[in-house]
């Protein structure tokens, strides 16, 4: 099994370019089965999420191609409107397809994704909003089985905000006859990139980056081009890494406007945060102050920056609360920095941090996605070898993070 090791104590210095957002991209290519035709979608990360799309489509039927960060795809031929549970089990994401499916096949058979390491995500709110829409759905030896001769707008409220809810029946609303009203919507910017691929196809959408989007409904869509919008949680996890090493990085490719509550934090944590047209420029200070947060749907702090935050707060001057409101199990990154001297407490969805004067460096274990990202981040302000085992969940989110880190003089290696 693969690790990556890190010497540590090194101020990272220079410049690094931001990848496009996976959260972005995986809708956007799932949008692509909505109507036949040559799709292009640029500034795709090289992702193993995109890869196991790609998989799970061409199991459809679907022409796909991924090279150089560019993703061409054509479900002209598509023969199988299925998502098997040996593909599916793998990236909860899957269940992007399903909207698409239903709009444009009228029927659709995709596994349920099953558990997760950071919480349930049921698919409850996809499946009641198709219903609304007058799809007949059951639930078969753990596939969600969706039919329906055509979709027909409806008024659909989410009882909490779902962001993958938001986009499959964004998507499924596209074809639907009449308009649909989605309340309580997500409002993140990866919704909003796909609102605008969707419409770039002829979609006629209105409200995306609000909590209420208005869908017409239309009889066909055309291919896409799109070009993905930079990976907000890349950046801000190169954000801290400037700040947890008291370096001085700055990030290019990247909309700082998507990252308004870390910056605003990362300020507070005493680094000197600028942003420009396309650039954040970090510094980080020998001090650091501590923060406490909450995480909240965007454009509250994001979940996906909560691990990477607490690696920076256990180096801080003081004592941080740090509240994770979106999901129930995501504090699985706790016990390994535990193993690296951190000082922190957990009580129920909350995690008390008290910072210590440095982290030392210890063999550990990544549990997730995120908590794989929180303890680079610590291995690089450690004191001695970090080793981290089970990085498989790193290459889900992060392109080429090893390389990038290096390039701003840090000392990692995978092997």
């Amino acid at each position: 099994m693969k690790s990556i090791i890190i010497n540590g104590g090194r101020k990272l210095k220079g410049e690094v370019a931001i990848s496009g957002a996976k959260n972005a991209a995986l809708p956007i290519i799932a949008a692509g089965l909505l109507c036949e035709g040559e799709h292009r979608t640029a500034n795709v990360p090289a992702l193993v999420d995109v890869t196991t799309l790609g998989r799970i489509l061409r199991n459809m039927g679907v022409a796909f191609e991924l090279k150089d960060n560019r993703v061409v795809l054509d479900s002209s031929k598509l023969n199988n409107p299925e998502a098997p549970y040996d593909l599916v089990r793998t990236m909860r994401a899957s269940v992007l397809v399903l909207g698409p499916l239903v709009a444009r096949f009228g029927r659709a058979r995709v596994s349920l994704p099953g558990g997760c390491a950071i919480g349930a995500r049921p698919v409850n709110l996809h499946i009641m909003g198709l219903e609304k829409m007058g799809a007949k759905v059951a639930i078969e030896h753990g596939y969600v089985v969706a039919e329906a001769r055509r979709l027909k707008g409806a008024h659909i409220y989410f009882d909490i905000v779902t962001v993958t809810g938001t986009e499959n029946l964004m998507m499924a609303a596209s074809l639907a006859e009449g308009e649909t009203v989605l309340e309580n919507a997500a409002r993140e910017p990866e919704v909003v990139d796909l609102a605008h691929a969707l419409i770039g196809m002829g979609a006629k959408i209105e409200g995306a980056g609000t909590d209420v989007i208005k869908i017409r409904g239309v009889e066909k869509l055309r291919p896409m081009d799109h070009t993905v919008l930079p990976d907000r949680i890349e950046a801000g996890t190169f954000v801290i890494a400037a700040a947890i090493t008291g370096g001085s990085i700055t990030i290019t490719k990247c909309n700082p406007g998507h990252l308004d509550a870390l910056l605003t934090k990362v300020g507070e944590a005493e680094a000197e945060v600028r942003t420009g047209e396309g650039t954040i420029t970090v510094h980080g200070q020998r001090k650091i102050r501590p923060v406490s947060i909450k995480t909240l749907p965007y454009p509250g702090f994001p979940t996906d920056m909560q691990a990477q935050f607490m690696s920076l707060m256990a180096l801080a001057d003081g004592t941080s609360v740090i509240n994770e409101t979106i999901f129930e199990n995501r504090f699985t990154h706790v016990a390994e920095l535990r193993r690296m001297g951190a000082d922190i407490v957990v009580e129920g969805r909350s995690a008390v941090v008290k910072g210590v004067p440095k982290l030392s460096a210890a063999p550990v274990m990544a549990t997730d996605l995120r908590a794989s990202a929180s303890l680079i981040l610590a291995g690089l302000a450690a004191g001695g070898q970090t080793v981290i085992s089970r990085i498989y969940h790193l290459d889900r989110g992060y392109d080429n993070i090893e390389q990038k880190l290096s390039a701003l003089g840090a000392d990692i290696k995978r092997v």
